[in-house]
């Protein structure tokens, strides 16, 4: 005779990518630094007259900025 088990429900896996999402921007630009573990992006604004970039650093502290953007249209479609 077979006895009921209680059976654990599968977590959802949070994708680690997930948490370090920005809004898609058309002016912002991201170019790879380093290479293998040690790679990270550096960041730059080309908003408003795409002529000099602004450079905002490293990918995580670009983050607070790109997030508290208030500039109107510049946001990919799909992100509004």
């Amino acid at each position: 005779m077979a006895l009921p088990q209680l059976v654990e429900l599968p977590q959802p896996i949070v994708a680690p990518v997930e948490a370090l999402r920005i809004r898609r921007c058309t002016f912002r630009r991201l170019r790879r630094v380093g290479l293998g573990a040690q790679a990270g992006y550096e960041v730059s604004c080309l908003y408003p007259d795409r002529r000099e970039p602004q450079q905002l650093g490293a990918f995580e502290a670009s983050r607070a900025i790109c997030g508290s953007c208030t500039a109107t249209g510049i946001f990919r479609p799909d992100e509004d």
